[in-house]
């Protein structure tokens, strides 16, 4: 299980734990974290779960792989740090991890 912050775009924080196998996407849903719409459900296919991993956390949570990267091309406002939420699943190494959600969720 790690705890994850999430942080809207007014700067509000939530800290919620997550458990370990669980996207970020679901964990979000699943603690009331607002901004994460997922309106596919997690198949990668609508880039409502769109996050920012925080810098100091995108080289452990890695990058997107081929159909997220694509995806994440249907995003408003993406970053290098842009992830999709569906595609990250939590462990203990995430333990602290901080991602923000982007203002067109809202």
């Amino acid at each position: 299980m790690a705890k994850i912050t999430y942080i809207d775009h007014e700067g509000t924080e939530r800290a919620i734990d997550v458990g370990n196998g669980i996207s970020l996407m679901q964990g979000a849903i699943n603690g009331g974290i607002p901004g994460i719409v997922a309106e596919c459900g997690g198949a990668c296919s609508c880039a409502t779960c769109h996050v920012y991993i925080e810098s100091d956390w995108t080289e452990r949570v890695g990058g997107p792989g081929d159909a997220e990267r694509e995806m994440l091309e249907c995003a408003i406002d993406p970053l290098s740090n842009s992830r999709l939420g569906c595609q990250v699943k939590v462990s203990d190494e995430l333990d602290g991890l901080i991602v923000r959600t982007p203002e067109s969720q809202f």
